[in-house]
């Protein structure tokens, strides 16, 4: 029997064969382990990736307003003082302006602590520890519109107030409750005046009584003179007695809100006259067109007579 062939594949031989044969041996020993230190994982690699990873996301604190709807609105007498609030959080380095909008016209007012407005009445003022208030002294109804507070974070934050200028109205009336220019009496008797004071945020006691450029609330030269102001829901009712009325008490009476509006009635202290007919229009009346038709009818009587 003839004996099988040895085999000649020894797979350890195949194993050398191929290695020296493979063109990667002909690279350095230390060629894989060279080029695979940068990729392996060395103690505390992770911990450091972790902390430059961190810092890089991390920014300051972004700002945010007190009042979250981010609009508001003001309301204030005309001639007094107004302050518009503007409460920013975190505001670290950025900056606070107000600007002032009319229509598509922006006019800066502060920037920071600075007030660049031409008109004096307006300043910044700053209470810790977060409310950059705009301040206007006497308002009036110009002062009336939309302001801005605005942050120079990026995007820039806006904060919208409307301000609101209410115009007291100020009203000397009669007994029927109806404005008057005109009061009547006879000697000897007592002026009343009275005066109603509406559309005033607050109600106020601050009402005056002038007799021509005389004060009369604290007036005791001539006797008999008193006021009484009552309180009243957005405003007041004054009113000004005068006892024993002679014609020095003819003239012009003011009553007045402060020095912001006022009204004024006439009174006139008659002998011989009704002044009951004369102040609630009881007495006769005439006609204008009355004395037209009269002329008319004499011109035509006078040209049929010339005829």
């Amino acid at each position: 029997m003839r004996n099988s062939p040895s085999c000649c594949c020894d797979p350890t031989l195949e194993s050398s064969a191929l290695q020296s044969s493979s063109p990667f041996m002909s690279l350095p020993r230390n060629f894989w382990q060279e080029i695979s230190i940068p990729y392996t994982d060395l103690p505390g690699d992770d911990e450091e990736q972790d902390e430059e990873s961190a810092e890089s996301t991390t920014h300051d604190p972004y700002p945010f307003f007190d009042d979250a709807n981010m609009t508001t609105n003001v309301t204030t007498q005309l001639g007094s003082d107004v302050y518009l609030h503007c409460r920013v959080n975190d505001l670290r380095e950025r900056t606070v302006s107000w600007v002032r909008r009319k229509g598509d016209e922006i006019h800066l007012i502060t920037v920071g602590r600075q007030t660049y407005s031409s008109d004096s009445r307006y300043s910044l003022q700053y209470e810790p520890p977060n409310d950059w208030q705009l301040l206007i002294q006497y308002s009036n109804e110009r002062d009336e519109g939309h302001y801005e507070c605005q942050i120079s974070s990026h995007p820039p934050l806006v904060y919208l107030v409307y301000l609101i200028v209410v115009v007291p109205r100020v009203e000397i009336i009669d007994e029927r409750g109806q404005a008057t220019l005109d009061k009547f009496y006879k000697p000897g008797s007592t002026i009343e005046l009275k005066c109603i004071i509406s559309r005033v945020p607050q109600p106020t006691s601050y009402v005056t009584w002038k007799h021509g450029m005389r004060m009369l609330n604290y007036d005791t030269s001539r006797g008999g003179i008193s006021v009484k102001t009552d309180l009243l829901p957005g405003g007041a009712m004054s009113r000004l007695y005068i006892a024993n009325a002679n014609r020095y008490d003819t003239g012009n009476y003011t009553c007045a809100l402060a020095d912001i509006a006022q009204a004024m009635v006439s009174v006139h202290v008659l002998n011989g006259e009704n002044p009951a007919a004369m102040q609630h229009g009881n007495g006769p009346q005439r006609n204008p067109l009355f004395g037209l038709v009269i002329f008319v009818q004499l011109a035509l009587l006078f040209l049929n007579t010339a005829r």
